[in-house]
């Protein structure tokens, strides 16, 4: 029995998420997921990469309201439904259309990083697509992700990686939207989709890790490079060039539809997505 056990939202890249008991589908991930993303003057996207920082501030949806909150200072509210001055921004190779927070957005967040920043919000009006390579020709959307609408990560695999470690490390370290139980250990890289009532999730591409999973999302702090260097030992995928921990997914049945903590999923079996050796 495939159980979910953890629902997270990140209504800003790279902020603080949030912990949901049951969260909405919508064609772009979950509902305000990713919605709002922090750039430079000149709009390329900024996250803990650059800016470990950013794992300070948190958010929270109240109302019709984003709230952002860092350790010193006001908190910042901004309306969940903003528009502003349209501009082009850049993630990764990709152009996306935003619009600007405004100035007090953009001075607040300064202030935080020690550098000049600002918010944009994500404008529906347009499209950023994944890789039709890796979801096989299906139009998968996407907000401010890094290029797929949900990442799925299970408890089992999080046991083992903590087991060949000094220290154990929690699960927000990998910022997932959906955490399971009741998997083997990286039992996920060889799931074709997790299936509940009309919700239809694709497990399309493992997630390869950076320097983020090194980052305490509590304080924004790198004290070490794990988990990096353990994975490195046993998940170090061939193809990708990189390190792996949990599956990127997306939707082929459920939008509007509703997942919930303690849900259990049916999985239909596939070839492993990981190319581990």
């Amino acid at each position: 029995m495939v159980q979910v056990t953890g629902l997270n939202i990140y209504p800003v890249k790279s902020c603080r998420g949030i912990a949901l008991t049951q969260a909405r589908l919508t064609e772009t991930g979950f509902e305000h997921d990713r919605e709002w993303l922090v750039i430079t003057p000149e709009g390329r996207f900024l996250t803990q990469r650059e800016r470990p920082q950013l794992a300070q501030v948190a958010t929270a949806i109240t109302g019709d309201q984003l709230v952002l909150r860092k350790p010193n200072g006001a908190d910042l509210s901004v309306p969940l439904n903003m528009t502003g001055p349209e501009r082009e921004v850049t993630i990764w190779r990709d152009k996306a259309q935003a619009f600007d927070a405004g100035d007090e957005a953009a001075a607040w967040l300064t202030e935080h990083l020690g550098k000049p920043a600002r918010l944009v919000r994500f404008d529906k009006r347009h499209k950023r697509a994944s890789e039709a390579k890796w979801t096989g020709g299906v139009e998968a959307l996407n907000q401010f992700s890094d290029g797929y609408p949900w990442l799925l990560i299970s408890q089992g695999s999080l046991d083992e990686l903590n087991r060949r470690m000094e220290q154990p490390l929690p699960m927000n370290r990998f910022r997932p939207n959906i955490v399971v139980d009741g998997l083997p250990p990286f039992g996920e890289d060889s799931v074709d989709e997790f299936v509940a009532g009309a919700v239809r999730l694709k497990v399309v591409k493992p997630c390869d890790r950076c320097v983020v999973t090194t980052t305490d999302q509590i304080t924004g702090e790198r004290t070490s490079d794990e988990p990096l260097k353990a994975l490195k030992e046993f998940r170090f995928d061939r193809n990708l060039r990189g390190v792996l921990f949990g599956q990127n997914m997306i939707l082929t049945g459920g939008v509007g539809h509703e997942l919930k903590v303690g849900q259990q999923f049916d999985v239909t079996a596939g070839t492993s997505k990981a190319s581990i050796g």
